[in-house]
């Protein structure tokens, strides 16, 4: 029974890690792109699609890794009712 609430919990505690890492990596990103243009902006344009397709793949990692998370928590729901009938 305490196993499905650790599970429960480290599935939460994932998912915030998850979008705190993507958060980050996506702000470096554009810090480094508004530099970069910043030093030489006739090189914008690929600079600008270097960073929004970068960002775009961050953000597709952190929102398969949240999705994998809420799916362990709903997965570990059914688990511990089991267990505690079984307990009954």
């Amino acid at each position: 029974m305490v196993g499905a609430g650790i599970g429960i919990l480290g599935a939460g505690i994932g998912a915030g890690m998850a979008t705190i890492g993507a958060a980050l990596g996506i702000s470096r990103i554009a810090g480094n792109s508004v530099e970069s243009i910043a030093r030489q902006p006739e090189a914008s344009g690929d600079i600008r699609g270097a960073m929004i397709l970068t960002a775009a793949l961050i953000e597709g990692v952190a929102l398969f890794a949240c999705a994998i998370c809420f799916l362990i928590q709903s997965g570990a729901m059914p688990f511990l009712k089991a267990v505690e009938e079984a307990v009954k």
